[in-house]
Formats: C-alpha cells, sequence, structure tokens
C-alpha cells in the first residue's frame, strides 16, 4: 500500500470518528434536553401540588370559619337572661315595673314600638294583680322577665283570689272591678301587644300571667 493510500485511509478513519463523536454529542445534548424538559416538568407538578395542597388548607379554614360562626350563631340563639323581682301591690309600681321591663329588654336592640307594646302588656298585667288579685289590699307580685335568643318573655305572678273561670275572664269587657274604673280590656290588651298570652289560675291560690314577644323580627 502506498503511503498515498495509508494517509487516506487514516483521514477516513478520523472522519468517521469524528462522525460517530459528533452524533454521541447529538445523543448527549438530546438526552440533556430530555432531562431538563423532565426537571421543568417534575417541577411543575410540584407547583401544582403545592397550589393544590394551600386550596385545600384554605378550604378547611373557610370550613372551620363556617363551623365557627354557625356555632357562634347557635350559641347566641340558645343564650338566655333572667331579671326576678318582687314589689309590692302598689298603684304607683305598676310604673316601676314597666320601666324595668324595658331597661331589661334593650340589649335585644328593640325599636319605639316595641318597647311601648311591651310596656303596655305588662302595665295591664301588674294592674290586673293589684285591683283584681290582691283586690287593693297589701300583697307581693312577682316579676320574671327573661330573654332566650330573641325572645323575651314576661311573667306576672299573684297570690291573691285566683280566678274560677280564665276564658270568661279573657273576654274583652268583662271585668269583675265594680267601680267603673275598669274597661275589662286588660287581657285583651295583653294578647294585642304580645304574640301570646297565658293565664293560669284558680280560686284562693292566686293568678300567673305568662307573655311572649319576638324582638327584632
Amino acid at each position: 500500500m502506498s503511503e498515498r493510500e495509508r494517509e487516506t485511509g487514516e483521514r477516513a478513519e478520523e472522519s468517521r470518528t469524528a462522525g460517530e463523536r459528533a452524533e454521541e454529542g447529538r445523543a448527549a445534548g438530546e438526552r440533556a434536553e430530555e432531562s431538563r424538559a423532565a426537571k421543568e416538568r417534575a417541577e411543575e407538578g410540584r407547583a401544582a401540588v403545592e397550589k393544590a395542597e394551600e386550596g385545600r388548607t384554605v378550604g378547611e379554614r373557610a370550613e372551620e370559619g363556617s363551623s365557627m360562626g354557625e356555632g357562634d350563631a347557635e350559641a347566641l340563639k340558645m343564650e338566655s337572661e333572667t331579671l326576678r323581682m318582687e314589689i309590692e301591690s302598689r298603684s304607683r309600681n305598676e310604673e316601676f315595673a314597666r320601666v324595668a321591663v324595658a331597661v331589661f329588654m334593650s340589649r335585644l336592640n328593640p325599636t319605639m314600638e316595641e318597647i311601648d307594646d311591651v310596656k303596655t302588656a305588662v302595665s295591664e298585667a301588674v294592674t290586673n294583680g293589684i285591683i283584681h288579685g290582691y283586690q287593693g289590699k297589701p300583697g307581693i307580685l312577682y316579676l320574671e322577665v327573661s330573654i332566650q335568643g330573641k325572645e323575651l318573655t314576661v311573667t306576672v305572678k299573684d297570690t291573691g283570689v285566683g280566678i274560677a273561670d280564665v276564658k270568661k275572664a279573657m273576654e274583652p269587657m268583662y271585668t269583675t272591678d265594680r267601680t267603673g274604673e275598669r274597661s275589662g280590656m286588660g287581657f285583651s290588651f295583653m294578647e294585642a301587644f304580645m304574640d301570646e298570652v297565658q293565664v293560669e289560675s284558680a280560686p284562693g291560690q292566686g293568678t300567673r300571667v305568662t307573655m311572649k314577644r319576638q324582638i327584632g323580627r
């Protein structure tokens, strides 16, 4: 083999080797590109997982907040307060009872109309005890006012003569007052200004009047 042929063969071999190296470089570049793309996808996946986790956390917090809000609302709804007092069966104490109930119910943020309605009903119940229960004689009236959520309950009790026929006594214009000073509309006014009125009585055992009213409907 001549010198020229040998040199040609060597150059061909070198060229083939260079081509193989180029091919290897190209393959390596592709693998690097694939690796970079895989890394980016992994990063994107990790970011998506983190966002999903954040969303779940926010959702859990919102759920907790909602539960707390419902719990607070239920607690407010069930909150109960009571005022109890005893007053002598004197006419001048009727105004005191009215004012005491109005002040107590003020925590419900009532309207002026609601306050006036309740005061009128309380006035009639207290006056009923003074005039009909004790018939103007000394005695004690027991006043109880309670709040359950937005419901106001007022109870006026006497231990006087009692009522023989409660149904008859609650009829409009009916009265046992012989002086003509009473119109017989006491229970009618209570029913008109309160949502519910219940009267419990028996001869010789006194009378209990329970009145209820929803405030701020």
